[in-house]
């Protein structure tokens, strides 16, 4: 298949995920060419055929940009599993599975305290950023802690602590708020003065 023709197949499954034809979307699921399967999932998502096990097939890809599509979309399938994408080599990866369980409903005790732990000792701020802001979303007290961490880490990482604060109090919360007000980033500070609003 020459890169034109390749191209082209791609834009195909766009359009065919706009017009709802599933039965030729889902055989590019198996396409060889990493992009296509990546918008197979979107098309299928888009015309609210992609099941459970379509995405549980992609969270084991060999390609990351699959891998990351199923996490995303994964939000929305609470019994997609996505433990092995919070272990991938990709921070990118990572990243996307940790936003898509702090956008469920309910997270098992595993899930938080792995969640908590990247949160805590990953060496991609991406992905403490994202682990921040989960922790946040979920509400658990069991993620104040790593939160608090958090807000001593770099700016981008330590804006989004700041807000995950939002859902908790305490002293330790308030002390966390009121360090934010006069920190460095002027970021940071505007997310501590949207707390304090």
């Amino acid at each position: 298949m020459t890169s034109d023709e390749l191209l082209s197949l791609r834009r195909t499954v766009v359009v065919l995920g706009h017009q709802g034809d599933e039965p030729s979307v889902r055989p590019m699921l198996q396409h060889h060419d990493s992009i296509v399967r990546e918008l197979a999932l979107g098309a299928l998502h888009r015309m609210g055929a992609l099941t459970g096990d379509d995405l549980a097939n992609a969270v084991a890809d060999a390609a990351l940009l699959v891998r990351r599509r199923a996490a995303e979309l994964s939000a929305g399938y609470p019994t997609v599993n996505l433990a092995p994408l919070l272990a991938d080599n990709e921070p990118v990866v990572v990243e996307m599975a940790i936003w898509a369980y702090g956008e469920r409903e309910d997270v098992d005790d595993n899930i938080l305290e792995t969640i908590i732990s990247l949160t805590t000792d990953h060496d991609d701020a991406l992905v403490r950023e994202a682990g921040a802001a989960a922790l946040g979303a979920i509400g658990d007290e069991r993620g104040v802690p790593a939160i608090l961490a958090a807000c001593s880490d770099k700016p981008a990482v330590r804006r989004r602590a700041v807000l995950a604060l939002a859902p908790f109090s305490g002293s330790e919360v308030e002390a966390a708020i009121d360090a934010a007000l006069s920190d460095r980033d002027w970021q940071v500070r505007q997310s501590a003065e949207d707390l304090r609003r």
